[in-house]
């Protein structure tokens, strides 16, 4: 086994912030990731599983286990008949360039996630109307003792989750597509990243969406928006200007920044609106967020 020690997981992480991980791993097979995942059984670790750090916040003291990001055959991905067939540490955006080039649809999507396979099947990864579960047939799932094949309805998909728990790792996943001229796939792109780069930060280091929608009237950037957030600054973040349910890395930020703009952020949709927003985002390490009240 070839891993890492101490290597830093802001490398990893699209914010840009955390410590260092105890050990880093790159498995390109199967059969790599589950010796992997048995030795850090045997050294009594906790194991993590990190794609392109889009949806991760990890904690500034590092991760005192094992951290995965998968490689080799399991960051591939290629089209067959009508389906897509990705490896877990494939990204999203690599897939859909593989399935419209293919005039395969359905996966449109998925330009507005920035992250990979595996991150998309754990999370129920959506946005514009769709999500993993409406397109995923099934996708296998390793932990230490091996690897098999589950159906969403074993996966436990629902609304930005599954029922994947820690030490386990999505190695594979298979789309189901449809038949669609690559220029009407184009065509269906453009419009969704418009819609995304004159909404969102794309340009600045964030990790994504920091709170699930709640069942409001009102999006969580909405909700956040009205309460006076935008441009908030803690430390070396802040919560976008441009959009409140983002926090940027205006410099030299730490996770714990972020950290306090979210319980601030919680704080105030809490009090203006009843609200208990839930995060979206994925904590590492030694790092939690506040309760309420």
């Amino acid at each position: 086994m070839n891993l890492h020690e101490g290597v830093p997981l802001s490398k990893y992480t699209t914010l840009g912030t955390g410590g260092p991980a105890h050990r880093l791993g790159s498995p390109g097979t199967v059969d790599e990731l589950v010796e992997m995942l048995a030795w850090g059984r045997e050294e009594d670790l906790p194991v993590a599983a990190v794609g392109l750090g889009s949806n991760l916040l990890a904690a500034d003291d590092g991760f005192p286990g094992l951290v995965v990001k998968l490689g080799g055959e399991l960051a591939s991905s290629h089209v067959e008949d009508s389906l897509l067939l990705a490896g877990g540490g494939a990204p999203l955006a690599v897939c859909l360039h593989r399935a419209r080039a293919a005039n395969l649809g359905a996966l449109e999507f998925v330009c507005a996630i920035p992250g990979t396979v595996g991150g998309g099947v754990k999370m129920n990864a959506g946005a514009y109307g769709g999500d993993i579960a409406s397109v995923l047939v099934r996708a296998q799932v390793a932990n230490a003792d091996g690897a098999e094949w589950r159906s969403p309805a074993e996966l436990g998909l629902s609304y930005r989750r599954s029922a994947l728990e820690p030490g386990q790792v999505v190695t594979a996943a298979e789309f189901q597509g449809a038949a669609r001229p690559e220029a009407e796939i184009k065509e269906i792109v453009a419009g969704m990243q418009k819609q995304r780069k004159d909404a969102q930060p794309t340009n600045k280091r964030t990790f994504g969406s920091v709170f699930k929608n709640p069942e409001h009237e009102l999006t969580a950037g909405r909700m956040l928006e009205a309460c006076g957030l935008r441009g908030f600054t803690i430390g070396g973040a802040q919560i976008s200007p441009k959009h409140a349910n983002f926090i940027e890395n205006a410099g030299e930020a730490r996770s714990a920044d972020a950290v306090a703009l979210i319980t601030e952020a919680r704080r105030r949709a809490r009090e203006q609106y009843g609200v208990t927003l839930e995060p979206e985002v994925q904590l590492l390490g030694a790092i939690e967020i506040p309760p309420i009240g």
